[in-house]
């Protein structure tokens, strides 16, 4: 009877006394039930304090995210995330740390989660929209989505960190990807920075052309050390290509096929890759050029005219590096200090010869070329009339310490450059002059 009668109370709307009724009859879970239904989840928290039975562990904690709910429909974030906590459920409190910007507890929960937590895409989401590239990318990663990780990081323009995952993670992507995060710091001007991805990411080849872009725009400065320098790092990548390569090509052999299926194979992989053949052939070529231009104007400021015109004769073979009115100027000076004056007359002669100058330089060439030879005939010394014939017979190597063609058949080489020099020259060297690697 008193049963019925709280059922009937409660159809009538009278909770209050419906509720009483129950408890009156020792049943509390119907009084919980009652209250339940009505979603008034402070009351259901209030019964379950009140005392204790089986299942009422899952039933609080449904009660505390209840409350919590009543609290974040009011966007009372603060009031809710404290029932939240107690409820345990995760992604309303990562609604409520995202809402009330503490990201230092959305953080933790990312940490607390275990790992391909179906929650950990939208927080690795809300930590991208507010910026935060690394706590998205652990997010990511914490739910084995590296693809998702990368794209942020592109998103937040987080290139290096966005390259790094593709790598680590072995990602056909990475191709593409550096190429778009070159062109991003190319369009920022920050040429450098672009050289210094791809070596990281041992794309020798893409680096080595950006480095011969920017030693061909330093040779617009006259400052022909750096240049030299430029050149250097641009033909040490090409190196650097070519072992990779080598190295590429053993690691296969080893694998069990024949080294020289894969010699040639390494031949082809070169030249398919190769999208500037004349820039892997002659990857030294620059170094070499500026090596004996500042070679040559060291030894005639040294006191070393004789050498310094031998250098500046060798200079001729490097036209297309160098502008030829600076290895003419050069010359007619070396030739000139040196008293090698029909060295010095044939320099003048094709200074007043080049389509580059203008009419008024072609001009202040031959008016110094007229007072200069008004006073010392065009004759050259015995010695200068040698080396010259010499070096034109055939191509024999020069000495990177002299700017001497090397006559002797035992000569040291460096590993790196595969340039030469005398023995007795490079004895006083610890390092290559022209590379800078140890010299051994």
């Amino acid at each position: 009877e008193p049963m019925k009668q709280a059922e009937v109370a409660a159809y009538f709307g009278r909770f209050e006394e419906a509720e009483r009724m129950y408890l009156d009859m020792d049943r509390r879970d119907l009084a919980i039930n009652l209250r339940i239904k009505l979603g008034d989840w402070f009351k259901v928290l209030q019964l379950l304090k009140s005392g204790s039975g089986a299942g009422d562990d899952a039933l609080l904690q449904q009660a505390y995210i209840g409350i919590g709910d009543y609290f974040s429909d009011r966007q009372k974030w603060v009031d809710a995330l404290q029932y939240y906590l107690q409820g345990r459920h995760h992604e309303k409190l990562a609604e409520c740390y995202y809402m009330l910007e503490d990201y230092g507890g959305l953080e933790k929960l990312t940490s607390d989660l275990p790992e391909n937590n179906k929650l950990l895409p939208a927080i690795g989401q809300m930590f991208t929209n507010v910026g935060m590239c690394e706590q998205a990318v652990n997010a990511y990663l914490k739910c084995n989505q590296p693809k998702a990780a990368v794209d942020t990081c592109v998103h937040l323009n987080q290139w290096n960190r966005a390259v790094e995952l593709a790598r680590t993670h072995n990602m056909k992507e990475i191709k593409s990807l550096l190429s778009k995060y070159a062109s991003h710091l190319l369009e920022n001007n920050k040429t450098l920075e672009a050289v210094e991805l791809y070596r990281k990411a041992h794309h020798f080849l893409d680096a080595a052309k950006l480095m011969f872009k920017i030693a061909e725009d330093g040779k617009k400065k006259s400052q022909p050390l750096k240049v030299k320098k430029l050149y250097v790092l641009a033909a040490q990548l090409v190196e650097n290509f070519h072992e990779k390569v080598k190295t590429s090509q053993q690691s296969k052999v080893r694998g069990g096929k024949s080294e020289a299926t894969y010699a040639i194979a390494g031949l082809l992989e070169e030249d398919a890759t190769s999208s500037d053949n004349r820039m892997i052939d002659n990857a030294w070529r620059g170094a070499e050029a500026y090596h004996f231009f500042l070679l040559a104007q060291r030894q005639l400021y040294s006191g070393q005219t004789e050498n310094a015109v031998r250098t500046a004769l060798h200079l001729r073979e490097y036209e297309d590096v160098i502008p030829a009115v600076e290895i003419y100027s050069l010359l007619a000076l070396c030739s000139a200090a040196s008293r090698a004056f029909g060295t010095c007359s044939k320099a003048f002669i094709k200074l007043e010869s080049l389509e580059s100058l203008s009419l008024e330089q072609r001009q202040l060439y031959e008016d110094l070329a007229l007072e200069i030879f008004m006073k010392h005939p065009p004759r050259d010394n015995r010695v200068v009339r040698e080396d010259s014939a010499e070096g034109s017979e055939g191509k024999v190597p020069t000495c990177i310490v002299t700017g001497v063609p090397i006559r002797e058949h035992q000569f040291w080489m460096c590993s790196v450059c595969k340039h030469c020099a005398l023995e007795r020259e490079i004895s006083r060297y610890s390092y290559c002059p022209l590379c800078h690697s140890p010299a051994v």
